[in-house]
Parts: structure tokens; C-alpha cells; sequence
């Protein structure tokens, strides 16, 4: 709701990719550090854009290139967050900071197995990994729904009807709570429909752990592989009609088990799905309940670097409605 307010309530026009973006950072500053305020946002957002960058470059370690700047960002970040985490411990054991505040204060109360906290250095590089793992994601996902939204009306229609449903069942000023966003299923379809043909990751490598034959390729023991979402989700042996959108695809038990695969699967299956699901929900009831749109450019061609993000950003023309 803040961020509504602040980056999109009183205009006319605004450029979805990117707040979209910034919704996602805000949110990962405030839920694992507890950072609110725009300029601390700010400092961490500038050298995880470089990060992010240098992670799906070629790794040559020149001045300039990308790859060198992603490893001088990621130092960065890591002595930013030493220095917070230093910081965190003190008010801890003052009693300034609540132990359950954030992902920070949790991880500083942990020990492994052997009974010892947790250092410090590993703790800023697992909130670093938390970082990247929800800078990109959340953001793309949200973008191509406030695409897809504005293309596809019926679509739009019906995600208003269910909000809109939830919205008259609250009291004035009553929150949006669990048993609310369970009720979004047809929103959800349309945001897992929007991952199916927009999906946020490419892939992800894995290592064969036996010698193997796949249509006729023999692949060897401990040979890397490439699992491609993008194949995956238009194989037409899954999906009918692979290129039409269509949520209805995932009501009842939905595709069958590995042919849906924005979030992985098995074992390494991403620990953030739920989180992300939430996030996304309550980004939709919001701006759904609030405004309609058109997109600027209908036809805005779609780059890949390596994230799926439209040309132009996205710019779109804002109709606020009486909330």
C-alpha cells in the first residue's frame, strides 16, 4: 500500500518494470534487515543491479566488464551487511532489537550443528544469495501480470470480481489477511499462467550422477545439465495450445507434476514459492482494486538479460478508480 501510494497514486504514467522491481527490493530490505527508509533501499539497490549483472556475464576479470563489477558490487554489499549485522548484534544484546524482528535477527539467534552461532561472514552471504534470489523474480513476474492484465480484459475482469468479492467482505479499514489471499485462486491461475509463458528463470543446471541415454544422446557421469523452463512449459505434449493464454489451465489438479516448473522441483525446489506467492497476490489485490491501465507500447519487444524485461520498461497509462 505505501508504495502505491508513493510511487504510483496522482499519475498519469508510470514505468511498470522498474517499480515492480522496486516493490520486490523494498520488500526484501524490510523483511530480511529491516531497512525502510529510501536512502539505506537505495545503497544496497545500486551494487545488487551490478551484481545481478556480472552473475550471467563471461567471467573475465578485466576493469569494466561486467564480471569485475559484480564481484567489486558483491564485496561491497558483503561489508555493507557485515557492518549491519555488527550493528544488529549490539542491539540485540541491549535489548533494542527483537529477536524475531526480521531474517537478520532470526539467523543471529541460530547455531549449527554442533551447537555454535552462525558467523558473520556467512551470514551476509546467505542474505546476499536471499537477495538475488528475490531482486529479479518477483519483479518480472509482477510486471508481465500488469502486462498481461492490461491486454487481456477478460482476464482483468475476472481478477477484479474476486477482489472486489474479498474487498465487500472486510470491514471499513480492515486489513487483508491469510484466509483472504487464499481466496484469490482465479489470480493466482493467471499469475501462474503468466510464469508459464513469461517465466522468470531460464533454467538451472544440475550434474548427472550416473551415465545415461536420452533420445539417443548418451550423456556421462558428471556432465552438467541445463533443465529449460522455457521448453518445458511450451511443449505441446503439457499444454495445449502452448502460446494462448489461458488460467484455466490450473484449476483442479492442474499440469501434471514436472511439466510446471517456474519454481523448480524436487529436492532444490526454491525455498521462496511462498513468499513469492504471497507478495504477488497482495501486489494484484491492491492495484487491481485500484486502478485500471493500458499499455503504452502493446507491441513492446520482450529482451532477455538474462530475465525476461520489455524494451521500453513497460510504461503504462494509469485510470485511477473511486477505492
Amino acid at each position: 500500500m505505501q508504495h502505491l501510494v508513493t510511487k504510483w497514486d496522482n499519475k498519469k504514467k508510470v514505468t511498470a518494470s522498474p517499480l515492480a522491481k522496486n516493490y520486490s527490493l523494498c520488500l526484501a530490505c524490510h523483511l530480511f534487515l529491516s531497512i525502510d527508509d529510501p536512502a539505506g533501499i537505495e545503497e544496497l539497490g545500486k551494487p545488487l543491479e551490478q551484481l545481478g549483472d556480472g552473475l550471467y556475464s563471461i567471467p573475465i576479470d578485466l576493469p569494466g566488464t561486467a564480471y569485475n563489477l559484480g564481484i567489486k558490487a558483491a564485496k561491497l554489499i558483503r561489508n555493507k551487511l557485515v557492518l549491519i549485522i555488527k550493528q544488529r548484534k549490539i542491539d540485540l544484546d541491549e535489548q533494542k532489537a527483537s529477536p524475531t524482528i526480521d531474517v537478520l535477527s532470526r539467523m543471529l539467534s541460530e547455531v549449527d550443528d554442533d551447537g555454535n552461532l552462525l558467523d558473520e561472514l556467512d551470514i551476509a552471504n546467505l542474505i546476499l544469495g536471499f537477495f538475488v534470489a528475490s531482486q529479479d523474480t518477483t519483479g518480472t513476474v509482477i510486471t508481465f501480470i500488469i502486462k498481461n492484465l492490461a491486454e487481456l480484459p477478460n482476464v482483468y475482469r475476472e481478477v477484479q470480481k474476486e477482489i472486489m468479492e474479498i474487498e465487500s467482505s472486510k470491514g471499513p479499514g480492515e486489513s487483508l489477511n491469510w484466509e483472504d489471499i487464499q481466496k484469490m485462486k482465479y489470480s493466482w491461475n493467471v499469475a501462474c499462467e503468466v510464469m508459464r509463458l513469461t517465466p522468470p528463470a531460464h533454467g538451472s543446471f544440475r550434474e548427472a550422477m550416473a551415465d545415461f541415454n536420452y533420445k539417443g544422446f548418451a550423456v556421462p557421469k558428471g556432465w552438467k545439465l541445463l533443465w529449460s523452463v522455457h521448453s518445458t512449459h511450451k511443449n505441446p505434449d503439457y499444454f495445449s495450445e502452448p502460446e494462448k493464454f489461458d488460467p484455466t489451465r490450473f484449476e483442479g489438479k492442474g499440469p501434471a507434476p514436472y511439466t510446471y516448473i517456474p519454481f523448480g522441483g524436487g529436492a532444490h525446489a526454491c525455498a521462496g514459492k511462498d513468499i513469492s506467492k504471497l507478495q504477488i497476490l497482495v501486489f494484484m489485490y491492491h492495484l487491481v482494486r485500484k486502478y485500471k491501465w493500458e499499455t503504452v507500447f502493446p507491441d513492446e519487444k520482450i529482451n532477455f538479460h538474462p530475465f525476461p524485461r520489455p524494451a521500453y520498461g513497460l510504461p503504462i497509462l494509469l485510470q485511477p478508480k473511486i477505492v
